[in-house]
């Protein structure tokens, strides 16, 4: 208990010292205090971002999203502070591309980018840094979330061909904030960030939340702690020191996802509330997540510079959960004729106690990047080229998954089933997998319209992979060169074309246990993009994108065959993903600014030897998604604005064989925010309802494991939020 006080004591503090020093205020307060107090809020482009730290990982060289050959979509502070997400899934909503890939409430969350599920081991980054993707990611330390859409072979290494997502953290600043919040069903929030320079060249920053969460479905309350620490240290007019560190210890009952009924049917009254297969005796799912980022820069004149970079992520997750899976057990599906792996014809399912505590995962990451400009001529390089080391470790106990009773989907609760009297084995080292990599990249410009890129990363890819005993079950080593050009146009200066390639290297899926070759991870594979692409600044407070792709790689999937099983999981054929994106960010008028998205996608697979997989969408791919996110400000009341979103997803299949899709949907949200001030300080109320109408529908029909689930969108849900700047 005393790790959740922490934090909540931390902030309480705060908020003491605000009283203080508001005691202790001499200045009158001012009528006119509005009209700065708007200006400090709109100071920056809000909603839009004119730089990111994507463009330092060695794939783009060093500059501004406007000249970088690839579809970039940053969240910015503005948009976490009005939207107030609490989640991955919730995050993700402002960009099109994005969406839900297996994404339950009480745990952690992936996603999809152009139709690819992030790998979580190297999908996710922070200050660029590889961490875990198995957590919660704080949003409290955070000042802009990156989003890297399609190949980042030579950004990331071997890495899944969605894309990456990178969490970039608050810098030193002089900033004292305290923000309260609830919502809807009762949760309460308190979060602070204090910063400030102690000195002319040394800057800290602190940030704190403890959240006690009301869920909305039954059962599935939670809480969690947070704190985190930023120093900057100006080491000498050339060398700069970068340090971050967090730490997050979350609890939260996990809620298991609907299959489908008999395999061919979507369940006709799914509750959003009810938790299935709850069992009293279930604990809450525990994550306790640290990371660590440092950068050290220095420059050694105006041309030429070193960055060296380190990253420690380290995650603990005790699983728990009354697991609602297939129905083997249930006498519907006693004859065989249903596949015991979804659920039964009538809405049986079979629970399962499930407890895996002590899950450790680590990633490790040392880079080092010389970066330096010359002339040859009449042509100019920007080079940057570098070396990495990347290791992950994974450490688990032998795990109790066994089989406790059968209930039906239109329980309230299930009925109550005695737990397993077994328990978890010994921890023991699972996976142990190196990447080590060189890199390089030449940004060459020819005369002032003209740009090409040519790069590439040469890696290493070692990876050990052991059973719950210890004993080794794969050793795969491989090396592979994964190239990267470009070629940019800008023919004036808010204008930029490009045409990109890229390749990519990936590690295979691991075979579903009902397949004939379950448990068995299949060989890495290639991916490979085009991309063209445009970039229009508007204005200097907006910009617009629009891009072109497609993705392929070979298709996994359970191929049917007459083996005992039925099935084996295979690499044969294509996937590929072919599609449009456009994109809108920033102020349209003075009182007016926006995201807008859109992307529309075929993703299909071919050469399967399977003709029922083929010739249609693949499962989990809307092949149209639309966000949109606006904030006006209100001309006649100073200091209040009216935000509002809107999203849709067209249908989304939910089968192999294309022949069951879920609905199409539409969500919107509404909030409204005010900016007054008290004390002569900044107090600032916001208050957001998402999924206004209370709307049905669908959000993913992912897989994990190689079995697919349905999980249903929350319903209305409205948060309420106080921040006051002391």
């Amino acid at each position: 208990m005393a790790l959740y006080r922490t934090p909540l004591a931390l902030a309480l503090l705060s908020i003491v010292s605000i009283a203080h020093a508001a005691d202790d205020a001499a200045a009158p307060v001012q009528t006119t205090t509005l009209a700065p107090v708007h200006v400090k809020a709109n100071g920056t482009n809000g909603y839009r971002a004119a730089n990111s730290q994507v463009d330092a990982f060695g794939s783009f060289g060093n500059a501004p999203l406007h000249d970088t050959p690839a579809a970039i979509t940053v969240i910015t502070r503005d948009q976490i502070d009005d939207r107030q997400p609490r989640s991955l899934s919730e995050l993700m909503r402002s960009d099109a591309a994005v969406g839900d890939n297996y994404a339950p409430v009480g745990y952690y969350q992936d996603v999809a980018i152009r139709g690819f599920p992030l790998d979580l081991a190297t999908g996710f980054r922070q200050n660029e840094m590889s961490i875990a993707g198995e957590q919660l990611v704080p949003l409290e330390d955070k000042q802009r979330v990156e989003i890297l859409k399609g190949l980042a072979g030579l950004e990331a290494g071997v890495v899944a061909p969605g894309g990456v997502i990178n969490y970039v953290s608050k810098r030193p600043a002089d900033v004292h904030s305290v923000t309260v919040g609830t919502d809807s069903h009762g949760s309460r929030y308190i979060a602070a960030d204090i910063g400030g320079w102690l000195s002319q060249d040394f800057g800290v920053r602190a940030n704190v939340a403890h959240e006690d969460m009301n869920s909305y479905v039954q059962h599935a309350d939670g809480r969690r702690a947070f704190i985190s620490f930023a120093a900057d240290w100006k080491i000498s007019a050339n060398a700069t020191l970068q340090l971050d560190t967090d730490y997050q210890t979350s609890g939260q009952r996990s809620v298991s996802g609907y299959q489908l009924l008999g395999g061919t049917t979507i369940p006709s009254d799914p509750s959003r509330t009810r938790m299935l297969g709850f069992e009293p005796w279930q604990q809450p799912v525990g994550i306790d997540a640290s990371n660590t980022t440092v950068r050290y820069d220095y420059r050694f004149n105006d041309d030429w510079s070193v960055q060296v970079s380190g990253g420690h992520s380290h995650v603990v997750i005790d699983d728990n959960v009354a697991f609602a899976y297939g129905c083997f057990y249930a006498p519907t599906c006693a004859s065989g004729t249903t596949p015991g792996y979804f659920f039964a014809p009538n809405g049986d399912y079979d629970v399962y106690d499930f407890r895996s505590p002590d899950d450790t995962r680590q990633n490790d990451e040392v880079r080092a990047v010389l970066k330096g400009s010359f002339d040859t001529g009449a042509l100019t390089h920007e080079i940057e080229m570098g070396a990495s080391v990347f290791r992950r470790t994974l450490d688990q106990r032998p795990y109790v998954y066994d089989y406790v009773g059968t209930a039906n989907i239109d329980e309230v609760d299930p009925p109550y089933f005695a737990p397993s009297p077994n328990q978890p084995g010994p921890s023991a080292r699972t996976l142990s997998s190196w990447q080590r990599a060189v890199f390089a990249l030449d940004r060459i410009h020819l005369g002032l319209q003209w740009q090409v890129l040519a790069g590439g990363r040469f890696v290493r890819l070692h990876e050990r992979a052991y059973d719950d005993t210890g004993v080794l079950q794969r050793d795969t080593r491989m090396s592979k060169l994964l190239p990267q050009a470009a070629v940019m146009w800008q023919p004036v200066a808010p204008l930029t074309a490009y045409v990109s390639y890229s390749k990519s290297l990936a590690l295979g899926n691991e075979a579903p246990y009902w397949t004939s070759n379950g448990g068995i991870t299949l060989a890495p594979l290639l991916s490979h993009q085009v991309e063209a692409g445009l970039k229009f600044t508007w204005s200097d407070a907006l910009d617009l994108q629009a891009a072109l792709y497609r993705l392929r790689q070979p298709y996994q999937f359970a191929q049917p065959d007459s083996s005992a099983e039925g099935f084996t999981y295979v690499q044969r054929g294509d996937e590929t993903h072919t599609g449009m994106e456009l994109n809108a960010a920033g102020r349209v008028t003075d009182n007016l600014r926006l995201t807008a998205s859109l992307n529309l996608i075929q993703a299909r697979a071919q050469d399967t030897g399977t003709p029922s997989y083929e010739g249609h969408q693949v499962i989990n791919v809307p092949r149209l998604r639309t966000a949109l996110y606006a904030d006006y400000r209100l001309p006649f009341a100073a200091g209040l604005s009216l935000l509002g979103g809107w999203r849709y997803a067209s249908s989304n299949v939910a089968t192999p064989n294309g022949q069951l899709s879920v609905p199409s949907y539409h969500v919107f949200d509404a909030g409204l925010r005010y900016v007054t001030a008290w004390r002569d300080h900044a107090l600032t109320w916001r208050l957001n309802v998402d999924n206004v109408f209370n709307h049905f529908y669908w959000r993913d029909t992912g897989t994990s494991g190689g079995d697919a689930y349905l999980f249903p969108g929350a319903p209305r849900l409205a948060r309420l939020s106080l921040t006051y700047d002391f």
